[in-house]
């Protein structure tokens, strides 16, 4: 049997990661087997829904790379695939009423206030009440047919038997049995006519021949739920997966507050695509080995569900941001620059060689806003202490950063080769000269020109960049702070 696997998501905002992981186990549990992968948009709870989410689905999907074979703009035969327009067909109140006719369903109109009065309330057993008490279910046929007559407000309900138990398997985590007495009488139908999401995935999950199902395993306690509905229609039930949580760094549920919870929240961060859905897969799924870069069809021809972890996956950032670096470092160099100009630019405004600039950094970062303090001191010089020209490795001091910048200032002014390559001979002919280590004459340099401890490439590369005129400017400001201190 050809294996179907959908992603379902609710157009109510941004992408969580856990719904986009949602999406990529379901998508590599398709791809790995050759099967299918769809698309579906449950758009029933009318109240969350969000102008433009669906946009924001389709873009995360072409984003991420994770392409429907089915899907509302490729309908093959399954449709409609988004649940609004489902739900205008009458089909899901028709397989309401086939429930309601087996006795597995039935039809509720308890008002809201009568809903709040059972809050609290014990029963015959002194146990407090925390579930519907079925009060509808003993209604005739003749009392719900003159209640619908009357236009009286209602919903149906699942009819969950008190006794006895309901079983159903996991990939993951096998044989689970709860009692049927803890199971409540969900409600299928709301009183504005649209289904539930629980109802409407084991309808639409059905009849699209959904073959594996992915979820988070906060559905766990739902699932008995689903067995029942599958069982009272006489369906096979998928193939069920459930997923562990995904927590922040202290253990607690990745919440929209951490701010780096969805996917366009990574991406405004300054994560690529590439990085992020390989990292998100790392969320509770091990390959074999311990390669942890893989690229997407690297996912899909290793990807096994049966290594998905039952344990909590940990959200750690310092090991995305490690990992999108990596992906920098290995990107086709004018998509790399594409995507760091726009941050060069927000910082750099005079007339250098921004190219340069880009390529100075790209091994350097992890993000891309972290260009921003690499790169600063190129559109203006701060304002340093002279402590930093004191290096005991390079063996370097204010007395003889002085000596070497003034030594070093009128070659460079006599320098007309002003190129990496010029820049370098006229330093190691210095070296040379005075028989010193190179860091004696670099360290004082790039502290000149540049105002930092760390920079992205060492001084040759900065003075090109900067030009002559600007690099000497610089060398003649850290000669004025050293003598200063130096000489005062």
């Amino acid at each position: 049997m050809k294996i179907r696997t959908r992603f379902a998501p609710s157009p109510t905002g941004r992408m969580h990661v856990g719904n986009l992981r949602t999406a990529l186990y379901e998508f590599l549990t398709a791809k790995h087997a050759g099967g299918d992968f769809i698309l579906r948009i449950e758009d029933t709870d009318q109240e969350r829904y969000v102008e433009g989410a669906v946009e924001i689905i389709y873009r995360t999907m072409q984003k991420t790379g994770l392409i429907h074979d089915e899907g509302p703009d490729k309908d093959k035969g399954f449709g409609p695939y988004v649940q609004s327009e489902r739900v205008r067909s009458g089909l899901y109140m028709e397989y309401a009423k086939k429930l309601v006719e087996k006795g597995e369903a039935y039809y509720c109109f308890c008002s809201k206030e009568r809903l709040e009065s059972l809050k609290g309330v014990v029963d015959s057993e002194g146990k407090e009440i925390t579930k519907y008490d079925k009060h509808c279910l003993s209604l005739s046929k003749e009392e719900v047919a003159a209640n619908l007559a009357a236009g009286m407000p209602f919903v149906i309900r699942q009819n969950i038997p008190t006794e006895g138990t309901t079983t159903f398997t996991d990939a993951l985590y096998g044989d689970i049995t709860v009692k049927n007495e803890e199971l409540d009488d969900m409600i299928l139908i709301k009183s504005d006519g649209f289904p539930t999401y629980n109802f409407a995935n084991v309808i639409d999950d059905h009849l699209m021949g959904i073959t594996h199902v992915v979820r988070g395993n906060e559905y766990l306690s739902s699932t008995p739920k689903y067995t029942r509905l599958y069982q009272a229609f006489g369906w096979q039930e998928p193939v069920y997966i459930h997923c562990p949580l995904i927590t922040d760094e202290n253990h607690q549920k990745l919440s929209k507050r951490c701010g780096h919870s969805s996917f366009e929240d990574l991406l405004e961060q300054g994560f690529v695509p590439e990085a992020i859905v390989n990292f998100i897969a790392l969320l509770g799924w091990s390959p074999v080995g311990n390669e942890e870069i893989f690229s997407l069809q690297e996912l899909i021809e290793q990807f096994d569900y049966t290594h998905i972890s039952k344990s909590p996956a940990v959200f750690d950032m310092t090991k995305l941001r490690w990992m999108n670096g990596e992906y920098i470092k290995k990107m086709d160099n004018e998509h790399y620059y594409e995507m760091a100009l726009p941050y060069i630019k927000a910082v750099v405004t005079k007339d250098y060689d921004l190219r340069k600039i880009a390529d100075l950094v790209k091994t350097r970062i992890e993000v891309f806003p972290d260009i921003n303090e690499k790169i600063d001191f190129f559109e203006e010089l701060p304002d340093y202490d002279i402590e930093m020209y004191t290096h005991k490795k390079m063996k370097t001091n204010s007395e003889i950063a002085l000596a070497v910048l003034r030594d070093l200032l009128p070659r460079f002014e006599e320098l007309t080769d002003y190129s990496i390559a010029g820049i370098e001979k006229v330093c190691m002919d210095y070296v040379a000269e005075k028989e010193i280590k190179n860091g004696v004459c670099l360290w004082p340099l790039r502290t000149a020109v540049s105002g930092k401890q760390m920079t992205p490439g060492g001084a040759y590369e900065i003075m090109e960049i900067l030009g002559k005129d600007e690099s000497l400017r610089r060398i003649r400001i850290g000669i004025d702070k050293l003598a200063a201190a130096v000489e005062a």
